[in-house]
């Protein structure tokens, strides 16, 4: 199911293949470095950079019997290049490697996650301006409270996912540094201007200051946003699982033609997506606790964070991304029903316009307890005896003390709660 939706470019991040390729890199551009600095013949590095290959099921292989997974690599490195081998990984340890390349892998991820986001904010754009002034109830506590549009709805989800695109460009540039400072960062043995060098190479900032590794904190950040966006994604999912309930069906997911809802019930079309998502958003909050989890090390570093890291990195990103790909079809298929949002509306006999009656009590010259105490009375007679408001407040003695019938009738237009629509797109979306 998640490679249906997810990008592959997203799955190839995290293969074997690339994560070797990009320790690869960071040994060459260390080599290139003292090259420069005279630490290292430059033809040894030009043979270096000819020879140097690795292959992964070696790699497996001598994991198996020295149980560490950067001396395997060398160790399969060392195979092609022969002598010259000697000058790689000099004065670097293995987090130098493990953390820089772990940067340039969750900065790929960031920049397929941020394309991911504009394009949904794109569909969402697009459904907003569809149906900006398509009213509907809004709710409050899921029960009806005064008119929206659909529109405005839509404008809101916008909103929210363009912080989550700062968010996200925010995370890219804090977990963008690299580290090339040694076994406790204090550069004993490798030269700080190695450490630039790797680091521009690869695309990165330098961490003005580290242990032997990467400070967790960066990542904890990083992931953290991603649980922002999974949850957003799930706001939208429990909303479009609410309007698509039978009883309200004012936006129901696209139902395409073989689909099946229910292995019994034949009528069944339920909100399938949605609740996916929502389950989904479930694993990556959980991963934002993990990482969290990462950031008390012992002393200089230990491993704990290591194996949580394994999984969350390839695991958040390709669900993230999965999420994100899933909604845009949602959303742009995402079927709405304007005359069942103006059933709805309607349903109540005009409760929604109670705050307005109250208002205009209140300003001809009723307290507004009194005002209050009037509108409510007639109100609950809405509820109990499925009554029109407006003709009851017409009928009531006490009300009509106060406003003429054409200010009751007035009371009830539709327009006067949607004429800020177009500020609010304004706002939202510019001029």
């Amino acid at each position: 199911m998640i490679d249906r939706y997810s990008r592959p470019e997203m799955a190839r991040i995290w293969e074997p293949q690339n994560r070797y390729q990009k320790w690869l890199d960071i040994e060459i551009y260390a080599c290139e470095a003292h090259a420069e600095l005279g630490a290292v013949p430059a033809d040894a590095v030009e043979r270096i950079k000819s020879k140097a290959k690795f292959d992964v099921a070696r790699i497996d292989e001598i994991e198996m019997t020295v149980k560490h997974d950067v001396i395997a690599f060398l160790t399969s490195v060392a195979d092609y290049i022969g002598d010259d081998s000697r000058f790689v990984h000099l004065g670097l340890t293995s987090s130098d490697v493990l953390d820089t390349s772990f940067a340039m892998l969750l900065a790929e991820a960031s920049d397929l996650i941020i394309d991911d986001i504009n394009r949904l904010m794109a569909v969402i754009r697009n459904r907003a301006f569809e149906h900006r002034y398509t009213p509907m109830i809004g709710r409050s506590h899921g029960i009806h409270a005064e008119p929206v549009t659909f529109g405005i709805k839509m404008a809101l989800w916008y909103d929210e996912m363009r912080r989550n695109l700062r968010r996200m460009e925010a995370a890219r540039e804090t977990v963008a540094y690299g580290k090339i400072s040694g076994a406790v960062g204090t550069f004993a043995n490798v030269d700080p201007r190695i450490e630039e060098y790797v680091c521009r190479r690869a695309g990165l900032k330098p961490a003005p200051c580290s242990t032997q590794v990467i400070q967790r904190d960066r990542h904890a950040e990083f992931f953290t946003v991603l649980a922002v966006i999974a949850s957003s994604i799930d706001k939208f999912a429990v909303e479009i699982r609410h309007l698509q309930r039978t009883e309200v069906l004012e936006a129901e997911e696209f139902f395409s033609k073989g689909q099946k809802g229910s292995s019994a019930m034949p009528h069944k079309r339920n909100p399938v997506l949605s609740e996916n998502l929502s389950g989904l958003a479930r694993l990556v909050r959980g991963y934002a606790v993990s990482a969290l989890e990462n950031v008390p090390l012992w002393h200089e570093r230990d491993i704990s964070h290591s194996s949580v890291e394994r999984v969350i990195g390839p695991d958040a990103t390709i669900v993230v991304d999965f999420m994100l790909n899933r909604c845009i079809g949602l959303i742009d298929k995402l079927v709405v029903y304007p005359d069942n949002m103006m059933r709805n509306l309607n349903l109540m006999g005009g409760l929604y316009n109670s705050q307005r009656v109250l208002l205009k009590l209140a300003t001809a010259g009723a307290s507004r307890e009194r005002a209050y105490e009037l509108v409510q009375r007639n109100a609950m007679k809405v509820w109990t005896e499925k009554k029109d408001l407006m003709e009851e407040l017409l009928n009531d003695d006490d009300v009509r003390a106060y406003l003429s019938e054409d200010e009751i009738r007035d009371a009830f237009d539709l327009q006067y709660h949607l004429k800020h629509v177009d500020t609010i797109f304004t706002r939202v979306f510019g001029g």
